[in-house]
C-alpha cells in the first residue's frame, strides 16, 4: 500500500456527507424490496440480496446499520426501524447456543442501543434500558459458553465448526463479554460454579494472538510477520493445538484477507477497552503489562501484513496467496482492479480492516509512539479514501448494497459473477455494509468533534451485579 500521508478526517467531510444520503437509500431500498420470509439478507446478486443458510450472523447487522444511520444523521424514522426490528426479532440471537457471532449480532444492536441511550441521544424508560441490559448480559455468558480448554491452561470460544475449532473471526465477538463483564454478569456452571467473563474473554484473545497468527519465528516453513490463518485446529482430548485450517481463504498456508482485518480491528479495539480495567481484574491473566505487550505485538503485526500485501490504494484481494495472483503481476504497486479476470477483491476486509488502522494509530499515538501511530493512522485514511469513491460506493438507485465489490466465500463458489465476467464482482454483503457504516461513523464523529466511537461507550466501570 501507498501510504498518503496528507489526509486527515476532515478532507473526508464531504465524502462521508454524500456516503450517509447513500447509505439511507439504500437501507429504504432493503426496507421496500427484500422478501424478509427468506430469512436475513447476506449478499446481493445483481444488485439484489439473497439469503444463504450456514449460521444466522447478519441479521444484527442489517438492524445495527439502521441504527448507525440515525446516529450519524439524527433522523429518527431508522432509529425506530432498528429499534422495532432489534425488539420484535433480535431475542433469538441472544440465545443462540449454536454460532460465535454474538458480538456481531447482538452488540451491533442492542449493544448500540444502549450506547446511544448512555450518550444521551435517544429516550428510553427504565424499563427498555434494563431490557437492553439484560440482553447484553446474557448474550455475553451464552457465547462464553462455547469453551474448548487448552493444554497449556488456557482456552478459546470454539466456532460454529465444532469444539476443535478456533477461528479468528471471533475475536470481534468478544465485545460480547466485554459488555455483559461490564455490566457485573458472572456465568454460572454447574455446582455454581463462577466463571469471570473477563477472564474468558483475555484468554480467548490470548489463543487468538498465539495460534491464528504468525510473527516470523519459525512456527512452521510459511511463517511471516502478521501472517494469519483462518481455523487452527486442537485436539479436544488433550488440549493441544495440531494444525492450521481454513474455511474461506485459499489454504492454511496463505492469508484470507478478511480474517485478516478481523484480527487488525479486534486486537486494536480491545486494546482501547482494557483501558477501562482495573489492574487487580487483570493480575488473573498475567497482569496489564502482559496482557499489552502480545496484544499490541498481534494488532501491530497484523497491520503491518495488511500494509505490505495490499494493493496501492489499500484494498486487498481476497487471499494473500490467491492461485491466480500471479496473473497481475506486481499488483501491490498499483490500485486494486475488481473488474480483472483472475481474482477477486474484498472490500469488505478493507472496511474492516481501515478501522483497526485508525483505531490502532490513535492507541499509539497517545502513548507516544508517534511514528507508528502516524504510520497506521495514514494507512486508515487511505483505505477509507477509496472506499468512500467510486468503483467501491455503490451509486446506482437500483442495487440494494452500499459497498460494492465484497466477497462472501469463494472456495464455496457461493460469489455471484456477473455476465460476461470471470470472477465475482459488483456485489455487496450485509457484514461489508454495516462494517462501511461503522467505519464512517468512526470518522465522522471525528469530524463533527463528537463523543470517540467504541462499542463500549457509556460504560466506565463494571457495574455491581
Amino acid at each position: 500500500m501507498y501510504i498518503q500521508n496528507q489526509i486527515s478526517p476532515t478532507h473526508l467531510k464531504d465524502s462521508l456527507i454524500r456516503f450517509w444520503e447513500l447509505s439511507g437509500q439504500k437501507i429504504e431500498l432493503i426496507r421496500k424490496e427484500y422478501d424478509v420470509t427468506k430469512g436475513s439478507p447476506v449478499f446481493t446478486k445483481n444488485g439484489k440480496y439473497t439469503t444463504r443458510g450456514w449460521t444466522e450472523w447478519t441479521q444484527g447487522f442489517q438492524f445495527g446499520g439502521e441504527i448507525i444511520q440515525f446516529d450519524a444523521t439524527g433522523e429518527k424514522a431508522y432509529l425506530e426501524t432498528g429499534r422495532e426490528s432489534t425488539l420484535k426479532l433480535m431475542a433469538p440471537h441472544i440465545t443462540h447456543i449454536g454460532v460465535h457471532d454474538h458480538g456481531f449480532n447482538n452488540v451491533s444492536t442492542y449493544g448500540a442501543l444502549r450506547r446511544l441511550y448512555t450518550e444521551g441521544k435517544i429516550d428510553s424508560c427504565d424499563w427498555e434500558r434494563s431490557f437492553y441490559d439484560l440482553a447484553l448480559k446474557c448474550t455475553g455468558a451464552v457465547q462464553a459458553m462455547r469453551w474448548t480448554k487448552t493444554a497449556c491452561g488456557s482456552g478459546f470460544v470454539y466456532s460454529f465448526n465444532g469444539p476443535h475449532s478456533l477461528f479468528v473471526d471471533t475475536i470481534r465477538s468478544m465485545r460480547a463479554l466485554a459488555l455483559s463483564h461490564m455490566l457485573g454478569h458472572t456465568l454460572f456452571t454447574e455446582h455454581d460454579e463462577q466463571i469471570s467473563l473477563l477472564e474468558r474473554m483475555l484468554s480467548h484473545i490470548d489463543a487468538t494472538a498465539r495460534y491464528s497468527v504468525y510473527y516470523g519465528e519459525e512456527r512452521d516453513s510459511y511463517d511471516e510477520w502478521g501472517r494469519t490463518v483462518h481455523e487452527s485446529i486442537f485436539n479436544i482430548n488433550d488440549g493441544y493445538y495440531r494444525c492450521p485450517s481454513s474455511q474461506q481463504g485459499y489454504s492454511p498456508f496463505t492469508t484470507w484477507t478478511r480474517g485478516l482485518a478481523w484480527a487488525m480491528c479486534g486486537f486494536a479495539e480491545q486494546l482501547e477497552f482494557i483501558e477501562l480495567i482495573e489492574d487487580r481484574e487483570l493480575e488473573s491473566s498475567g497482569g496489564r503489562q502482559h496482557i499489552e505487550a502480545f496484544m499490541i505485538k498481534a494488532a501491530k503485526a497484523t497491520c503491518d501484513f495488511y500494509i505490505e500485501n495490499t494493493s496501492r490504494d489499500g484494498i486487498p484481494y481476497w487471499d494473500t496467496g490467491a492461485p491466480d495472483l500471479p496473473k497481475l503481476g506486481d499488483y501491490r504497486s498499483t490500485d486494486a482492479d475488481p473488474f480483472n479476470d483472475h481474482e477477486p477483491v474484498d472490500s469488505s476486509a478493507a472496511a474492516i480492516a481501515a478501522q483497526g488502522l485508525l483505531r490502532l494509530g490513535r492507541y499509539l499515538s497517545e502513548r507516544n509512539q508517534d511514528e507508528d501511530g502516524m504510520k497506521y493512522l495514514q494507512a486508515g485514511l487511505t483505505v477509507c479514501r477509496t472506499l468512500l469513491g467510486e468503483p467501491y460506493l455503490s451509486t446506482d438507485k437500483e442495487h440494494q448494497g452500499l459497498l460494492l465489490h465484497s466477497v462472501y466465500h469463494r472456495p464455496n463458489g457461493w460469489d455471484h459473477i456477473p455476465a460476461g465476467r470471470k470472477i465475482p464482482c459488483n456485489e455487496s454483503s450485509m457484514w461489508g455494509d454495516y462494517h462501511m457504516r461503522e467505519l464512517a461513523l468512526y470518522l465522522w464523529r471525528i469530524v463533527g468533534n463528537e463523543t470517540y466511537y467504541t462499542f463500549f461507550n457509556g460504560i466506565t466501570t463494571p457495574v455491581s451485579s
